[in-house]
């Protein structure tokens, strides 16, 4: 069934911080001393929000310009956000951590094969920090290069590394419409994720529900408003609005998953290729769009385009309370489509799992960790009915 584009919110008494004036660029919500990984995630709060201004001005442009939107092979549409991102990314992490591996989506070959590697370039440098000279074609290809697959070698042994989705949602970005795409950057040590953000240039919010301080700062916000969410290992989930100068404090709101507890008053996400009919619970539960009339034995349904990632942004921010993904036959699951919305959900209070209720496994594709293999599919939900689902499951 074909639904329209639904967001709710649940009204809360959410935790708002003011960022502490230590000096810091990102401007965390909790102090440095106590933080492990709090330099790392500083420098990912400010690739990432270059990354979404970068995705900004690439789509103003996008549909007044030929060439700016490509396809690979596979008939995936990819853009010059893809490659610049991803080239950016790299560059600014390369620069602070040179020793930590990138996994990433893209390589260079696609893009060598055409004419827009100095579209990708000039993109990049508009964003880039400076540099004591110019940055390169040569520059950008490597740094794309850096998280190919062919990249780094891992091993059997735990690992320590950077997973970048570029623009998860490629399909939303491509549209003129306000469907939602995401650059989601999260870092593996020793095979567990501790930090994790998402830039969403695009998520509308709900002016009535904003403090007076929220609505001023939007003032500065990304054009299509936009939210950044960040998580760190034993210090939750947090929001903020993606403001056009990077170095403004903000305020930043932590985020807690919803409280429901009965799966007919929940609120589902499934991906745009799957359908309700394929999944398990369709066997005790129809499916509605319409929020204002649900039936006991029907599930709120809601559409969101078009990533993985922008659904578990939806389930750590309250907006969804579950996201169903059924791992098809002969389809690849992809680590930074996940990788980063599994810390986000689980500091939220949430719950990530396969269809056995085991916890995704990183470091199954012993390689090169770009593959995740969850038996059956994918689970994420709040936490309070996610046993009982797997139950249905496992009966269906």
């Amino acid at each position: 069934m074909s639904l329209p584009c639904i967001f709710l919110t649940v009204p809360a008494a959410p935790e708002v911080v003011a960022a502490p004036p230590d000096g810091s660029t990102a401007n965390l919500p909790f102090p440095q001393k106590n933080a492990k990984y709090y330099k790392e995630l500083e420098a990912a709060v400010d690739v990432v929000h270059s990354a979404c201004r970068l995705c900004v001005q690439v789509k103003s442009s996008l549909f007044s310009t030929d060439g700016k939107v490509l396809e690979k092979i596979d008939q995936t549409p990819v853009t010059v956000a893809d490659f610049g991102v991803q080239a950016l990314i790299s560059l600014e992490l390369n620069k602070l951590f040179p020793s930590i591996p990138l996994v990433a989506e893209e390589d260079s070959a696609f893009l060598r094969s055409t004419n827009l590697v100095d579209t990708v370039l000039d993109a990049v440098t508009a964003e880039a920090s400076s540099t004591s000279k110019p940055l390169t074609q040569d520059d950008v290809l490597e740094a794309i290069d850096r998280g190919g697959k062919d990249a780094f070698v891992f091993g059997s042994k735990p690992a320590t590394y950077w997973v970048l989705d570029p623009i998860d949602g490629t399909r939303g970005f491509l549209k003129a419409s306000k469907a939602l795409y995401v650059v989601g950057l999260a870092l593996v040590v020793e095979g567990e994720i501790v930090i994790g953000v998402m830039g969403c240039p695009n998520w509308q919010e709900d002016e009535s529900e904003k403090s007076s301080s929220e609505i001023e700062e939007g003032r500065e916000a990304l054009p299509g408003s936009g939210i950044m969410m960040i998580a760190h290992k034993g210090y939750g989930t947090w929001t903020k609005r993606l403001n056009s100068k990077p170095q403004s404090s903000g305020v930043w709101t932590r985020c807690f998953v919803d409280s429901f507890d009965i799966i007919h008053k929940a609120r589902f996400c499934i991906p745009e290729s799957q359908t309700w009919e394929s999944l398990p619970l369709s066997s005790t539960f129809n499916v509605t769009s319409n929020a204002n009339d649900v039936g006991s034995s029907q599930i709120l349904l809601l559409a969101t385009c078009c990533g993985s990632l922008c659904k578990y942004l939806m389930v750590a921010s309250g907006r969804a309370s579950v996201f169903f993904l059924r791992a098809k036959e002969k389809t690849v699951i992809k680590a930074w489509d996940h990788a980063v919305g599994m810390i986000c959900i689980h500091e939220a209070g949430g719950k990530v799992t396969d269809w056995n209720g085991i916890e995704i496994d990183l470091a199954a594709d012993q390689t090169g960790r770009r593959i995740i293999f969850p038996s059956g599919g994918i689970l994420v939900t709040n936490g309070n009915f996610h046993n009982q689902i797997l139950h249905i499951i496992s009966q269906t």
